[in-house]
């Protein structure tokens, strides 16, 4: 893409790079410092202080280093955050059927588990993860999120699919109703969750004095018998509660595609 007479490049990833680790004249190895421990540190730190908290000084300070140091291993911090996002996706525990099932998109049974466990099982995982780390929803819109982990996720969501009977031109559209459904879900379960972390308050402490704050307003009367009927005593078996039908109404809509 031109703009005026300057070339617009896109991003440059880290698993499209060819140089791994900077050299620098003069430059030797810091000691006790590996991909794993500044991929682990940065993901504590993005978890404690977010995105907006997070830099390489930061991080250096965190191992114990110089900045410097830090980029002996990775070359920008892009590329870090790539690596963090990549080791985020890898917690998410893939049904074992899967794993290995598809192969430049080769269709291969995933039996004996039925395709709706799987999906249930992909679907809830990615979730806590989304959970866990607030700042990965950020991270997977930015980049180009090819690392192994997440073309593993990518590669055993194709098989469940695949398995469900689901046409190969709908299998795209069939996983989008239910991962796009999950990134969001789990996107603003994320932040509220980080938001009572960052005003020293429990989930439920946060919820009840925000329902306490409208329980006079009369324009509030319906939504307040809709989240009476809703049930679950905390804010957690609420969540449960509302994932657990919406997913069932997205695979219901899968099988109601299948009968058709």
């Amino acid at each position: 893409m031109a703009t005026g007479s300057r070339t617009v490049r896109p991003r440059s990833s880290v698993w499209l790079s060819e140089r791994k680790t900077p050299r620098r004249k003069g430059d030797q190895q810091p000691v006790g410092l590996d991909h794993l421990k500044i991929v682990a540190a940065t993901m504590r730190l993005l978890d404690a202080e977010g995105l907006s908290g997070f830099s390489m000084r930061r991080l250096a300070a965190e191992l114990g280093v110089t900045a410097m140091s830090v980029y002996w291993y990775v070359e920008t911090k892009d590329h870090l955050l790539e690596l963090a996002l990549d080791a985020a996706m890898g917690e998410i525990a893939l049904p074992i059927e899967t794993v290995g099932a598809v192969e430049g998109l080769e269709h291969t049974p995933a039996e004996p588990r039925d395709w709706r466990d799987q999906l249930r099982q992909m679907a809830t995982e990615y979730r806590r993860v989304l959970v866990r780390h607030p700042w990965l929803p950020a991270l997977l819109g930015e980049y180009l999120n090819i690392g192994p982990n997440a073309v593993g996720f990518s590669k055993a969501a194709l098989a469940v699919m695949r398995n469900s009977g689901v046409p190969d031109d709908r299998v795209t559209s069939a996983l989008s109703l239910v991962y796009q459904f999950v990134y969001g879900f789990g996107t603003i379960e994320g932040r509220f969750a980080a938001r009572c972390r960052a005003d020293g308050v429990t989930q439920d402490e946060l919820f009840h004095e925000m329902m306490s704050s409208v329980e006079d307003r009369s324009d509030f009367d319906e939504q307040r018998k809709i989240m009476e009927a809703r049930g679950g005593t905390t804010v957690q078996e609420m969540h449960d509660r509302d994932f657990t039908f919406a997913l069932d109404l997205a695979i219901a809509g899968i099988e109601t595609l299948l009968d058709r």
